[in-house]
């Protein structure tokens, strides 16, 4: 079949804005974005025959891939003169059109911003040594990232493209077909046999509600990391109930960095990266916590109070409360030692000047002596550091 000059709009002709951009840009050689990218450059360029060897090859590897589908069933009906643009056959249903149509979109532009795997991101602050690696769900981009814990530094791993709920981000109640936007943990792992079709290769469901999300009266549960259905390569964009799909060779990757109870997830509605001012606020929270700890371990009380925001909370007590039972507790100590280790620090999502620190706490004292994993919310009020939750974590 010989090479054949399409008129505009072309084939994709939606998203040519994009499409311009990548006949300038060195596509990421990793994975199925890279070929999609090449089969696009190449009807850019009016090489259809090029472009249709390379969805091929594509769907060779992936022949569920939805999109890969649509952009061959184009090339081919373009080349007999019969469409002119994105899925505009007379019998295409236009609701999953559009739905392709995002997808196509977010696959291009998450080609074209790879340069940004350069930096750190601004929420992991500070890693434990147990944490080898933790994830950040960029919801704009569609995209879930990977980074390894070297010294307590985020570096790059990879990432993934993903699927979000159907309604978007901000979760607030059951059924809203929402994410979730905060801070979370890695909880158990599902294998495929106890899931229905629909979760794909498996299935790790995520904290939430976390301890922000109730005192914010935020409901639901079942937020989960999970693969898609048989017979389906991957969703559009915005197509789960909330949950955070992934392609199942996808997922069957990712699965080896997380660990339960200890891979931190943190979902936003837009990555920030590393700034001077984030590793001067984390210096002075560092110092925050090792004063609060000696405090402590000094028996002031007054001063070991102080570190507490008045709006505190924990899971049963407010800022009051929580005052009566530690002068009530610290007035029976002849001595107490505290130390902390594997302390990793998150700042949390759409909450300013807040962050999420925990840590092992070993506790002395001349009555009793125990060892737990600590949750704490720190937020910065009046230029100083205060905590507003503590607990169990």
């Amino acid at each position: 079949m010989p090479t054949q000059s399409l008129k505009q709009p072309l084939a994709l002709s939606l998203l040519f804005s994009l499409l311009s951009l990548t006949a300038q840009a060195e596509p990421d050689t990793r994975g199925i974005e890279a070929q999609l990218v090449k089969s696009l450059q190449a009807i850019n360029s009016n090489h259809l025959d090029l472009a249709l060897n390379e969805v091929d090859s594509l769907l060779r590897v992936n022949p569920n891939f939805k999109l890969a589908q649509l952009v061959k069933g184009d090339l081919l009906m373009a080349h007999a003169g019969v469409i002119d643009s994105f899925g505009s056959a007379s019998n295409a249903p236009q609701d999953k059109i559009e739905d392709l149509r995002d997808e196509a979109r977010v696959r291009l532009q998450r080609v074209l911003s790879q340069a940004d795997t350069r930096f750190k991101p601004h929420f992991l602050w500070q890693l434990d040594a147990q944490q080898k690696y933790a994830l950040v769900v960029d919801t704009s981009r569609s995209t879930l990232f990977v980074y390894e814990n070297v010294n307590g530094e985020a570096r790059y791993v990879t990432d993934f493209y993903i699927t979000i709920g159907k309604l978007g981000t901000e979760k607030f109640s059951s059924g809203d077909q929402r994410t979730p936007i905060g801070v979370y943990f890695v909880k158990t792992e599902l294998p495929k046999k106890q899931l229905a079709d629909i979760y794909g290769s498996g299935a790790f469901p995520l904290s939430y509600p976390n301890e922000w999300d109730h005192r914010n009266n935020r409901a639901g549960s079942g937020i989960w990391l999970h693969g898609t259905p048989s017979g389906t390569y991957s969703r559009p964009p915005r197509a789960s109930n909330g949950c955070v799909v992934l392609a199942n060779d996808d997922l069957n990757k990712l699965a080896p960095y997380l660990q339960i109870g200890i891979t931190p997830v943190i979902i936003t509605n837009q990555m920030v990266w590393d700034s001077e001012q984030d590793q001067i606020e984390r210096a002075s929270l560092q110092q925050a916590v090792e004063q609060w700890r000696k405090d402590w371990s000094s028996l002031n009380t007054d001063a070991y109070l102080k570190h507490y925001a008045r709006n505190f909370f924990s899971s049963d007590m407010d800022y009051s409360a929580w005052v009566k039972q530690k002068q009530l507790v610290n007035s029976s100590k002849s001595w107490i030692k505290v130390n902390l280790s594997n302390v990793s620090m998150f700042t949390y999502p759409e909450q300013p000047n807040m962050v999420v620190v925990n840590f092992e706490q070993d506790y002395g004292s001349n009555n009793l002596s125990n060892r737990m994993k600590k949750r704490q919310y720190w937020i910065k009020q009046d230029n100083l550091w205060k905590i507003i939750y503590e607990g169990a974590a």
